[in-house]
């Protein structure tokens, strides 16, 4: 579940939340942001990062939060969701913990909204509570596809489309 126990803290208002720091690539602040028209209200847009375009989501807005508060603090969550590069925006990182797995406890049974789904756990570190995303669920495959486009994976002799485009459609 965890690669080393590690996660990533970061804060969505005043929420706490935590992603498995296998998933994180890096952390940037926010460049600018082109827009993109006609795309799902989370989608913020694109950026530049050192030369490849990257979609960037507003965490907030997928997870129906209010929308980000512009702020010094916010940064931008590079991680990889199934094999897929993208940035998501938070309220601010605040540091990398390792939470012991028998500190981790199923979301309570009582939470029955559409956003617990996206929740793998709850970490209790100390006296505060960690939210653990799963982020592989963040965005389902249609989203995904709404987002980024279809995933195509070509072999190495370039004759092969991976069976999602194929079942897809070109």
């Amino acid at each position: 579940m965890l690669r080393n126990n590690q996660v990533v803290r970061f804060m969505l208002g005043k929420e706490s939340f935590g992603i498995n720091i296998g998933n994180v690539q890096e952390i940037i602040n926010i460049p600018e942001i082109t827009k993109i028209p006609d795309t799902p209200q989370f989608l913020e847009g694109v950026i530049n990062l050192r030369g490849k375009i990257l979609s960037v989501i507003d965490l907030r807005k997928r997870l129906n939060f209010d929308a980000t508060h512009k702020d010094k603090k916010n940064r931008i969550l590079v991680t990889e969701i199934d094999g897929r590069v993208i940035g998501l925006i938070v309220d601010e990182v605040s540091e990398v913990v390792k939470i012991n797995p028998d500190s981790i406890e199923p979301t309570p049974e009582m939470i029955n909204s559409s956003g617990v789904e996206y929740i793998s756990g709850v970490g209790k570190l100390d006296d505060r509570i960690i939210l653990l995303l799963d982020f592989e669920k963040i965005l389902s495959n249609e989203d995904m596809n709404k987002v980024l486009g279809p995933k195509i994976d070509i072999d190495n002799d370039n004759t092969v489309l991976n069976q999602q485009v194929k079942e897809g459609g070109l």
